[in-house]
Order: C-alpha cells, then structure tokens, then sequence
C-alpha cells in the first residue's frame, strides 16, 4: 500500500534542494536517507532531509543542482506503508483506512459507505456515499465522528441536525 507523504514544492538554494509540503505525522520515518519515495516519473532516493524553519528541505540522489529539481516540482512523494500500519496515534489513521467504512449513525442507522477523504487546510471531511448514491460531505471531527472501528469495518456518525438531509 502506498500512502502520500509529501509534495515536491520549489527548488531552495543552488544545490538540488527542494522545499517539501509534507503530508505525514512521521516525517524523520518518511524522509530519512535511503528512503525510497515513489513519484508519477519513477522513484527518488531521499539523500537528505532537513528542517529549515517550519519548512522541510530534502536532497533526492542524482539531483545536484536547482535546475535538475526544477522538472520535479509539484512531484506527490508516495511511501510504501504495510497494510496492516497504523499511525502512531490511535486518534489517527490512514486514507486507505477509513475508505471502505461503512457509516452508521450513533442509533445504529446505516448511512453509507465513506468513498473518500478531501484534505482541507483547515480538517478533513470523509465523502459518505449514500445508498441511494448521494454524496454527503462528513467533517472528520470527533463530536461528529465519535467513533472509528476499523476491524469492524465502522465509522459511528453523531451528525448535527439537517447534515445528513438532502
């Protein structure tokens, strides 16, 4: 299973490295030498990584100069994560997790079946696809999504009043 960690943004200094929007709660894992991270163009070599600020800048082997990592700009950084991973945090979890779900609500009426998760700058929000093929937009936060049951196969939903209305 491959799971994103990263986007490849502008080339920083003069020397092959890039700024990375990193799109992991492990970077140090994700980004470490020898790291192997799969591109659309085929795999890059993580040969450093470093904090600068808040911003993550990463060295990949073979790239030496800014306008050779100039072609990999807006690049998805994809890493090989076992199936059966879960991140750190138990509150936490993979895309690739949570699609698939069935949602039900906290009164054990069954809703639809989470297709997608759109990341926003400000939360997440999980895509349910009713039974009857509508899609309803579900903010991935705790007082609206109180429980995932991941070996259940469950997502329990104490939705506000007219979010699951049409």
């Amino acid at each position: 299973m491959q799971v994103v960690v990263g986007r490849i943004g502008r080339p920083h200094g003069v020397r092959g490295e890039v700024v990375v929007d990193v799109r992991t709660d492990e970077p140090d894992k994700r980004f470490a030498p020898g790291a192997v991270l799969s591109t659309e163009a085929g795999p890059l070599e993580v040969e450093s990584a470093r904090w600068h600020g808040s911003r993550m800048l990463v060295r990949f082997r073979g790239y030496a100069d800014r306008t050779a990592v100039e072609e990999l700009r807006g690049a998805l950084l994809r890493a090989d994560v076992p199936e059966d991973e879960r991140p750190p945090d138990p509150d936490e979890f993979y895309d690739h997790q949570l699609v698939g779900l069935r949602a039900r609500t906290v009164d054990g009426r069954d809703v639809g079946e989470v297709t997608e998760v759109v990341h926003l700058p400000m939360q997440e929000l999980l895509v349910v696809r009713a039974d009857a093929g509508r899609e309803i937009f579900v903010p991935f936060v705790r007082s609206i999504v109180p429980d995932v049951d991941l070996d259940a196969g469950v997502i329990v939903l104490d939705p506000p009043e007219g979010l699951l209305e049409p």
